[in-house]
C-alpha cells in the first residue's frame, strides 16, 4: 500500500474550461474506481450545475447547505460531507447557489485561497482529493488550482479537441507562478473514445504528440451505460461492473494509484 498517500493526500483538479468533455463524469467514476481499490477519495464539486452532486445519488433540493456557504459564510467543510452511495467515496457537494460565489468572492479578502483553506482540515482523511472543476477560467477555476497540488485535463476525442487547452495552461502558469509553485499536470485523459473512427485514433495521436508522457494509457470509450449511470444517482462501477466503460476506469483508477 502507497503509505506516502495517507500521509499527504494527492489534491487533483479535473479541469478543462470546455464543457461536455467528461470531467463530472471522470470524478464520480474514477472516484468510484479508487474506492473499490480501497483509497478514501473526496470529491469536492465545484461546479454550479452539481453534475457530480446528482450523480453520486444526493438529491440537491434536499440540501441545505453546500460549498458556497463554505466559501462565503465559513461553514467548515465537516458540516458539509455526504457519504456517497458507493465505497469509500465522500462529497462536499453543489447546487446552483454557487454560480453566484463568482462575483460575490471578487470583493472577498484571499478570495484565491478560499477552498485551499476550506480543505486544510480535513483532506488528510483522504488518500485523494478530487476538484470538479467550472467550464470556465474565473474565480471558481483560480481557487481550484491554488487548492490542488496538480491537475488532471480530459480532453474529448472530437474536432477542435486541443482548442482551448493552452489558454488553460496559461491560467495554470499564472497560478503556478503567483501563488501556487508546485502545481503541474498530473496527467490528460482522453474520453468519448470511438475505436471505429479515424478522427478518434487522429486526436489520439495530437494529445500524444502535444503532452507526451501525461497522456494516461487507459482510453475511455464513448458507451451508452456511461451516459446513463448519472440519471439512476449511480457511477457506472456500481450500474454496469461489466460494462467496458466500468473497466476503462478502473483500469484507470489503477494507473493514478501508481502516478501518485
Amino acid at each position: 500500500m502507497d503509505i506516502r498517500a495517507h500521509q499527504q493526500p494527492r489534491i487533483i483538479s479535473i479541469i478543462n474550461q470546455k464543457g461536455g468533455v467528461g470531467k463530472s463524469t471522470t470524478a464520480v467514476n474514477l472516484a468510484a474506481a479508487l474506492g473499490e481499490l480501497g483509497k478514501k477519495v473526496l470529491i469536492v464539486d465545484f461546479d454550479p450545475q452539481g453534475n457530480s452532486t446528482s450523480g453520486l445519488g444526493i438529491e440537491k433540493e434536499e440540501l441545505e447547505q453546500c460549498v458556497y456557504d463554505a466559501l462565503l459564510n465559513d461553514v467548515p467543510a465537516e458540516n458539509l460531507l455526504i457519504q456517497a452511495n458507493c465505497n469509500n467515496v465522500t462529497v462536499i457537494p453543489a447546487t446552483i447557489q454557487l454560480a453566484g460565489a463568482e462575483i460575490e468572492l471578487v470583493s472577498a479578502m484571499a478570495r484565491e485561497t478560499r477552498l485551499k483553506e476550506l480543505l486544510e482540515p480535513v483532506q488528510e482523511n483522504y488518500d485523494f482529493v478530487f476538484i470538479d472543476c467550472p467550464p470556465s477560467l474565473g474565480l471558481l477555476t483560480i481557487n481550484a488550482l491554488t487548492a490542488a497540488d496538480s491537475v488532471l485535463i480530459p480532453i474529448q476525442c472530437e474536432y477542435y479537441a486541443l482548442e482551448g487547452v493552452t489558454k488553460l495552461l496559461e491560467s495554470m502558469r499564472m497560478v503556478k507562478s503567483k501563488i501556487n509553485k508546485g502545481l503541474e499536470v498530473f496527467g490528460v485523459l482522453l474520453t468519448m473514445y470511438d475505436s471505429r473512427t479515424s478522427l478518434a485514433n487522429q486526436v489520439v495521436d495530437e494529445v500524444k504528440q502535444y503532452f507526451g508522457d501525461k497522456v494516461f494509457n487507459t482510453l475511455i470509450p464513448r458507451t451508452v451505460k456511461i451516459s446513463e449511470a448519472p440519471s439512476f444517482g449511480m457511477s457506472v462501477i456500481q450500474y454496469a461492473p461489466q460494462n467496458k466503460g466500468a473497466q476503462s476506469y478502473m483500469e484507470l483508477a489503477e494507473e493514478v494509484i501508481v502516478r501518485a
